[in-house]
């Protein structure tokens, strides 16, 4: 999977002559290029027809803070993790962009991996734009995440058992100028643990939020998460008991393709880390890290 996900590009190589012979290929770039990333993506344009829609690929590959951000799902930033991800965009009209990815999470000991895959559609008119999307994730070797930093617990939202999740996202953002603006996005899902797992549960219910403020090469975001056993299942937790977490981050991105990224996971968390008569809770630890990563 992963030596699929990091040749795609080369494979679809070919189609970039006919997309660029197909019209003004110009005008299709700046367009699909309009929709914010979390990191610099690599697009190439391979289809534009006398309609106006346009195909065109987008790849690209980061590891630790600068990792894409699922809000949905929180991943420790200095565990090691590198993350590669392909997407597919198609421009159904001027102003609106359908989108299917895939993206594979690993580790450097080369231990079970997450891969994830996102279907959506995002209207984009300029100063303001709104997406939504269906995504999941699973780690398909069944086995708990890694432990490659002494001391630090691995895992998704401090579970260790992590087996499966599916998610309903949105995203809208809105241009101050033409380089600042503000990101909100919001999240609903399940999150679905292996079996025999130490908590004791099949599932989580979770909500997740997004505040997100760019300004030139410095980006900021602030994300809280709430999960709660799934209601009505016989012989789980009570439905009222809740672990809660913010997570807070800034990132400045450097002119030599560089960036530094500081900020703490769990900034402010509900719930105790230590084993309860119920099973242990989620790891919500307070985690502060400096990072910094160069693109080659």
């Amino acid at each position: 999977m992963r030596r699929l996900l990091l040749t795609l590009p080369l494979l679809l190589m070919p189609l970039v002559a006919a997309g660029q012979a197909l019209g003004d290929g110009q005008a299709a770039d700046s367009y699909l290029l309009q929709r914010p990333s979390a990191t610099p993506a690599q697009s190439v344009p391979l289809w534009r027809g006398a309609d106006g829609h346009t195909l065109s690929l987008q790849a690209n590959t980061a590891g630790g803070a600068e990792a894409p951000r699922n809000t949905s799902l929180s991943f420790r930033p200095l565990d090691a993790s590198t993350v590669a991800a392909s997407q597919l965009d198609y421009g159904l009209a001027p102003h609106l962009t359908a989108h299917a990815g895939v993206s594979e999470r690993s580790w450097a000991n080369r231990a079970p991996r997450v891969l994830g895959s996102e279907l959506g559609a995002t209207y984009d008119a300029g100063r303001y734009s709104l997406g939504v999307s269906v995504g999941a994730n699973s780690t398909p070797d069944n086995h708990p995440l890694p432990r490659v930093l002494p001391g630090a617990a691995p895992g998704v939202n401090g579970l260790s058992d992590f087996d499966s999740s599916t998610q309903f996202n949105a995203r809208g953002r809105m241009a101050l100028g033409s380089k600042s603006g503000i990101d909100i996005g919001a999240s609903v899902g399940r999150i679905r643990l292996l079996p025999g797992n130490a908590l004791g549960l099949n599932t989580l219910d979770q909500k997740a939020l997004s505040f997100g403020v760019d300004h030139g090469p410095i980006s900021g975001n602030i994300v809280g998460r709430v999960m709660q056993p799934e209601a009505g299942v016989p012989g789980s937790l009570p439905a009222d008991r809740r672990w809660s977490s913010i997570d807070l981050g800034v990132t400045w991105h450097l002119p030599w393709q560089g960036s530094l990224s500081f900020g703490a996971q769990n900034v402010w968390s509900s719930g105790n880390a230590a084993n309860t008569p119920s099973g242990p809770e989620p790891d919500q630890s307070r985690t502060p890290y400096v990072q910094y990563h160069q693109d080659l």
